[in-house]
């Protein structure tokens, strides 16, 4: 797996994670934590097999994965902040949709390899108000170990994720948001709309 830009390892660390299997976490378990390790266990054997299966394998293997674990229309709409209520419903669910596809399709085109990496979960999530949080670290072989954390929220299909913050600070779809912005001031909904399709594109090109 490739490290080798900053702005990859914000979405590359949040996505690896667990090496227990959901059925060795027991009954009582978090389920916050449990969605994470499951999912974890699906990227993971995406790395160890990504030669086999090639980008597109890997984004018809995560895409399941990533739709279960992540709340994708809510995080769609926060990246969009509030413009989001100027938006006609059927230009909201063409930004959900090339949203869910660039997320999908930058997992499937990063996590290209296995390394050795060793994934730690916190049993224990936090509290954050309504929300939880639920703390990760990616443990490189020759490298420091890097802390991530995942903010979940109860979503009517149950807790999902709406968001990674890297070292516990650095939001993903704060960053997101203000590229947005610079895209929806310029252009509007379908300026917004056509990059995250050609990014999308894009990443899916290899």
């Amino acid at each position: 797996m490739n490290f080798g830009r900053r702005r990859f390892a914000l979405v590359a660390v949040g996505l690896l994670g667990a090496w227990l299997p959901p059925a060795a976490l027991g009954a009582d378990a978090d389920p916050a934590v449990t969605s994470v390790r499951a999912f974890y266990v699906v990227l993971l054997d995406g790395m160890k097999r990504a030669a086999t299966l090639g980008i597109r394998g890997r984004y018809d293997r995560f895409a399941p994965a990533v739709r279960a674990t992540f709340d994708l229309p809510a995080m769609t709409r926060i990246a969009v902040g509030p413009a989001w209520n100027m938006i006609t419903p059927d230009e909201q669910m063409a930004l959900v949709e090339a949203f869910s596809r660039m997320t999908i399709a930058t997992y499937a085109n990063r996590f290209d390899g296995f390394s050795g990496e060793r994934f730690e979960v916190e049993p224990i999530t936090e509290a954050r108000n309504a929300n939880r949080i639920v703390r990760t670290k990616i443990i490189p072989v020759k490298k420091d170990p890097v802390a991530l954390n995942y903010l979940f929220h109860q979503s009517p299909e149950g807790w999902k994720a709406i968001d990674v913050h890297l070292t516990g600070t650095i939001s993903e779809l704060a960053t997101k948001r203000s590229e947005f912005s610079s895209l929806l001031k310029a252009g509007g909904a379908p300026a917004l709309i056509t990059s995250l399709r050609e990014r999308g594109d894009k990443l899916l090109a290899g």
